[in-house]
């Protein structure tokens, strides 16, 4: 490597002008830390934390936002999210152990008494390949308010916007507002073996026993 060793001219100023094509360090070193460490029996080059302070760069936290056209070497364990209006809320978990992600409502709404709405989310989301996501209740609208979801699978390879369909079973309309926890996003894997038509299937103790024949 020709020039002048740019990392160590950052950190260590006093080194500047050292050239690795001419072979000018004293001898193989390696950074430790906060100092360098040349071989046994030679000197040690120590920096006070101050000179390190003053010649540290600018470190910027990385936006959590991905650019687009750069998702194809994404693992498959994160949640691709995309909000479409100021009003989605991303989803998020209750707990670390929380198996579903709240979804919330990103408009104004109503759902009538004994009947059903459905509420946007302004949110699409790309559900990992090998699972679906399947949208749950929340126990507590279902048991305060009477509360339920339909119609809850979303799969791998939708791209729209994602909806919640809520059912009120209650005598009583119920209201909602903007950022309310309307449901929670499960993710569940998922197994899609080829159809293959056959002439018989094997033989079970339970048959073609249905409804009730194992008791209520």
């Amino acid at each position: 490597m020709a020039g002048t060793f740019s990392a160590i001219n950052w950190k260590f100023p006093q080194l500047a002008g050292f050239s690795l094509l001419n072979h000018q360090i004293p001898a193989p070193f390696r950074l430790l830390n906060s100092r360098f460490c040349y071989p046994r029996n030679s000197q040690v080059l120590k920096m006070a934390p101050a000179d390190l302070q003053n010649h540290s760069p600018d470190v910027k936290e990385p936006s959590p936002k991905l650019p687009k056209l750069q998702h194809d070497n994404i693992p498959s364990y994160l949640l691709r999210v995309k909000k479409l209006s100021e009003n989605a809320v991303l989803p998020s978990r209750g707990s670390p152990l929380s198996a579903g992600y709240d979804l919330s409502s990103a408009s104004k709404a109503k759902v009538p008494a004994r009947g059903k709405a459905l509420i946007p989310t302004d949110l699409s989301i790309a559900i990992p390949e090998g699972t679906y996501a399947r949208i749950a209740p929340r126990s507590g609208l279902t048991w305060k308010h009477s509360i339920d979801v339909g119609a809850g699978v979303i799969d791998a390879d939708y791209r729209g916007p994602v909806g919640v369909i809520l059912f009120n079973h209650s005598d009583l309309d119920f209201e909602v507002k903007v950022g309310d926890r309307i449901a929670q996003l499960i993710i569940e894997k998922i197994v899609t073996p080829n159809v293959m038509e056959v002439e018989d299937l094997d033989a079970t103790v339970r048959g073609a026993g249905g409804f009730g024949s194992t008791g209520v």
